[in-house]
């Protein structure tokens, strides 16, 4: 399955969600840690663990697992190699300002 693919699955799991501000950023040209971020946010954190149980469930089906890094109660991160997810609530999304981390980063129109 291609990262573009993944990209798909997991922005269609988050919308299904009603996940808030889903963003897709480009980092390829940037880093070879991945090749993109998936980053979004819930009103609680209740949405932010229903919404990452959504993408672990809606890729697992489309034959892809990834991996749980971080499970804070404000903050979940899933890595799929070429594709990381970062779904936090907004506060958390505020104070860690990944966009802002990687304002170079080309953003993908959804």
């Amino acid at each position: 399955m291609t990262a573009q693919e993944k990209v798909k699955i997991i922005t269609d799991a988050l919308d299904s969600k009603k996940a808030v501000d889903i963003k897709v950023l480009k980092i390829d040209d940037l880093t070879v840690l991945t090749e993109y971020f998936v980053i979004a946010n819930g009103t609680s954190t209740t949405q932010v663990r229903a919404l990452a149980d959504e993408v672990d469930f809606k890729t697992e089906e489309a034959g892809e697992k990834g991996r749980l890094e971080g499970k804070a109660s404000d903050w979940q991160l899933l890595d799929f190699g070429d594709v990381i997810v970062h779904i936090f609530t907004e506060e958390a999304r505020e104070h860690y300002n990944i966009e802002k981390l990687w304002a170079d980063a080309e953003e993908v129109t959804l």
